[in-house]
């Protein structure tokens, strides 16, 4: 259903939201979410005054309150304010440059709570988690229970567990090469909050901040928050290409996936993070490090990290959601010795602390070596999913290209001639079919509107086959 609203009492001249009864999201976050979009692209200029809630509420058919929510959600991310007794605002700022309009899906239109759980879902970082050891797992959670000291059950450390930072300083040396001192090491309730931290002590309002073209959303949305100045740099089949690094810019942080660009799935090679480290280093800058999926190398040995090349300017940043679980919610922050203490204080003014008795749980699981085997046992099932899957992509598809099978846990492929438009996309998801665009992760946009990013780690080969049947008779219906 379309509403065109239209009325010359109010400063914004015209409003058509489009109300979908079929969509799972609430119509507040419906109509939250479609004005947020019309903000950013320019279309409701900064202070204009939106429609009166009673008013909207009428011609879209709502509930007034529902339109308060919807506005409410858009003073509590910064959109706009309220003048009591006069109206809701549009703020200053929230608009993007001309040429890097949004679409009208994000990453979160195709979020969990969206899709039929019996969907066969392409996730790009979902692990395999039937295979995870559980009675391992719940033997040193018991043990970090019993045996935990007394300060684990109060108000910990902000930077964690010094059981546990002490065996992860060992299991980077073995694993990754990376040399730091345990008082480095921070411990985060997952990556998002790492990067939430990184925000906000490096980010001020007007920094600018260089990421990856394309690059997780999540990313661009965590440091949007904290400033409007988010640079784009663009990518080639290595990943970030160095030479279009801006020289006249003066950036507080540059957030690249040297490993295994995200989600591309380019390597970066030497050459390249020399020239990386050195552009920091000319423009007194930091290096946001995500090395998500590195333990899952499929040619030869991962390459080493970019921390290594300057500890002091590069911030190392590791998960254990792909190696282990999603919800176990612990991840880390290898810092420069001269931020540590100021991220501390940070985390402590954050959480306080991540889980303690995850944390000594983890310590036990890394010093024992399970998370060593079932990592290198989840290698190999991957690989061989990772194998079915490009050969099926072959079968159904083609004349499909198909990039980044080289690492991790998902592959980008093109389909010639596709638009995966969110008309279309809405027809595969309701045919049963989770995917995510590359498009959605995009900041400049049209560039990839024929690639999908396909995850397998979690997927048997029943399912991805399937999968791909569906979305073949689909795109075969719309030629």
């Amino acid at each position: 259903m379309l509403y065109n609203f239209k009325d010359p009492i109010y400063e914004v001249e015209e409003l058509i939201l489009e109300i979908d009864k079929r969509n799972k999201r609430t119509y507040a976050v419906q109509i939250y979410r479609q004005i947020r979009t019309k903000i950013l692209n320019g279309e409701i200029a900064a202070g204009e005054r939106l429609p009166a809630s009673r008013v909207l509420a009428d011609e879209v058919g709502v509930s007034r309150n529902t339109v308060v929510n919807a506005y409410e959600m858009l003073i509590a991310e910064g959109f706009a304010y309220s003048i009591t007794g006069s109206g809701v605002y549009v703020l200053q700022g929230a608009i993007l440059s001309e040429e890097r309009k949004i679409a009208n899906y994000t990453v979160d239109a195709f979020a969990v709570e969206d899709v039929d759980a019996t969907a066969i879902r392409f996730d790009s970082g979902t692990p395999a988690l039937e295979f995870f050891p559980r009675a391992k797992w719940k033997k040193y959670l018991s043990q970090a229970y019993l045996q935990a000291p007394i300060s684990a059950l109060g108000y910990d450390l902000p930077q964690g567990r010094p059981e546990l930072r002490s065996v992860l300083a060992r299991h980077l040396k073995k694993t990754r090469g990376i040399s730091c001192d345990s008082e480095q090491i921070l411990i985060t309730s997952g990556t998002k909050q790492g990067l939430n931290l990184l925000a906000k002590v490096l980010i001020g309002q007007g920094d600018e901040v260089l990421i990856e073209e394309v690059t997780n959303d999540n990313v661009r949305r965590i440091f949007a928050y904290h400033t409007d100045r988010i640079t784009p740099v663009e990518l080639d089949a290595e990943g970030i290409r160095t030479d279009k690094l801006p020289p006249d810019a003066l950036p507080s942080l540059i957030f690249v996936t040297p490993m295994h660009q995200f989600p591309m799935g380019g390597t970066l090679s030497i050459q390249r993070r020399l020239e990386l480290v050195r552009y920091a280093q000319e423009k007194g800058c930091y290096i946001a490090e995500d090395d998500y999926d590195s333990e899952f190398c499929y040619t030869g040995f991962p390459p080493r990290s970019l921390y290594e090349l300057d500890a002091e300017r590069v911030i190392y940043i590791g998960t254990f959601s792909k190696t282990m679980f999603p919800s176990l919610r612990l991840g880390y922050l290898v810092l420069p010795p001269a931020l540590a203490e100021r991220f501390r204080e940070m985390k402590r003014l954050n959480d306080h602390h991540s889980n303690s008795m995850n944390q000594l749980a983890l310590m036990r699981f890394i010093e024992s070596g399970d998370l060593a085997r079932h990592i290198g046992r989840m290698k190999k099932r991957y690989k061989d999913r990772r194998d079915t899957l490009l050969s099926l992509l072959t079968k159904y598809f083609p004349q499909n290209k198909t990039v980044g099978e080289k690492a991790g846990m998902h592959v980008v492929s093109a389909f010639p001639g596709v638009n995966f438009e969110e008309k279309l996309l809405d027809k595969i998801r309701a045919a049963g079919v989770y995917v995510i665009p590359v498009e959605a992760h995009t900041l400049v946009k049209g560039n990839h509107r024929d690639e999908l990013i396909l995850g397998y780690a979690h997927l048997d080969e029943e399912a991805m086959e399937q999968g791909l049947k569906i979305i073949k008779d689909i795109l075969t219906e719309n030629e």
